[in-house]
């Protein structure tokens, strides 16, 4: 197994386990969200809920962010080490409208929007539509 991997894991309080290892492996490398179906397909011979028990147990220990990009499916995406999926983790997600592929832009700022009074954010989602530089 690899060390690297299993550290990261333990660093969040994730029991390393096989199916634990080979989806952060597989996230890692892809650099992109990925679709649970996309990990089933990928993974065809693993059981379908042990693979949305491992991104629930990535998400709850904040190793993986949600991403409703609007395509229908709920993409997972890798956080940073030190991230608390709170609203001054988030980031711009950009969707490619010609491969489908979601990315994280985490190095393009965001415009703090002032709400009105009395108003109190929660949640936001920054999406952005286009052709990815692959598709360019």
């Amino acid at each position: 197994m690899n060390t690297s991997l299993e550290e990261k894991l333990r660093k969040k309080s994730i029991k390393p386990t096989a199916m634990r290892l080979l989806v952060l492996q597989y996230l890692m490398e892809q650099n992109r969200a990925l679709s649970l179906n996309e990990l089933e397909v990928l993974f065809e011979n693993a059981d379908k809920s042990t693979i949305f028990r491992t991104l629930k147990t990535f998400q709850e220990n904040y190793l993986v962010h949600r991403i409703n990009d609007g395509s229908g499916a709920i993409k997972y995406a890798l956080c940073d080490d030190d991230c608390i999926c709170s609203l001054e983790d988030n980031h711009i997600h950009f969707l490619c409208t010609k491969c489908e592929k979601t990315y994280c832009l985490k190095d393009t700022p965001i415009a703090t929007p002032t709400l009105p009074n009395g108003f109190k954010a929660n949640f936001a989602n920054y999406l952005i539509e286009g052709i990815c530089s692959a598709c360019a």
